[in-house]
């Protein structure tokens, strides 16, 4: 008897701990797929700098935010199975400190060199676009791991929201509380989800 009343015991706590960390992926994602302040909607992308199809995608979502004037917000997932998608990261939140646009630009620059880069060049051609925006880039980029820590703060949330592929875009919105956030998994679709979300 005591033990199946044990064993009781075990099971409800494991459906408790499961009910748990679904709810602790809920507010997860509920608390990063929104639109910054000031905006209703917005692009929420988790990007891979060494992933072909982030690099297709991207200027897609950048027209697409200037078509529509809504922000675009970019989140790190360097994958494991990319050598050096995680340390281009950290450099764009180096020049991330100069200026988010610099940031950018850096990520976008990096997207379309993307096939001649490698683990062993990659500091060229950060310091090759440092110097063509007069930006100093120091020998050692992050002393303390602030950088690394914030690369490793996405990458963590995006885990928690289970992600498994990038990149994975969301449109994001304030205005319906019952449907704030839709993904859109192909990017012809993009144009029509933002649009579909803009109505609602």
């Amino acid at each position: 008897m005591k033990n199946k009343s044990r064993n009781r015991f075990f099971v409800l706590s494991l459906i408790a701990l499961a009910g748990a960390v679904c709810a602790s992926a809920q507010d997860t994602l509920d608390s990063v797929l929104r639109p910054p302040k000031g905006a209703q909607v917005a692009i929420v992308v988790f990007e891979d700098l060494e992933c072909p199809m982030c690099a297709r995608t991207a200027p897609l979502v950048k027209q697409a935010s200037k078509t529509y004037k809504i922000p675009v917000v970019r989140h790190d997932f360097p994958l494991q199975m990319h050598p050096w998608s995680y340390q281009a990261a950290v450099m764009a939140r180096y020049f991330d400190t100069h200026s988010k646009d610099l940031g950018n630009d850096f990520r976008d620059y990096i997207f379309q060199s993307q096939l001649e880069i490698n683990l062993q060049n990659l500091r060229a051609y950060a310091e090759k676009f440092a110097a063509a925006h007069k930006v100093d880039l120091p020998f050692v980029l992050d002393p303390g791991g602030k950088l690394a820590a914030q690369v490793n703060a996405d990458r963590d949330l995006g885990k928690a929201m289970k992600l498994d592929h990038t990149p994975t875009v969301y449109i994001v919105s304030s205005r319906n509380p019952s449907r704030p956030y839709v993904e859109v998994k192909d990017n012809s679709q993009l144009y029509s989800t933002i649009d579909a979300v803009m109505k609602e």
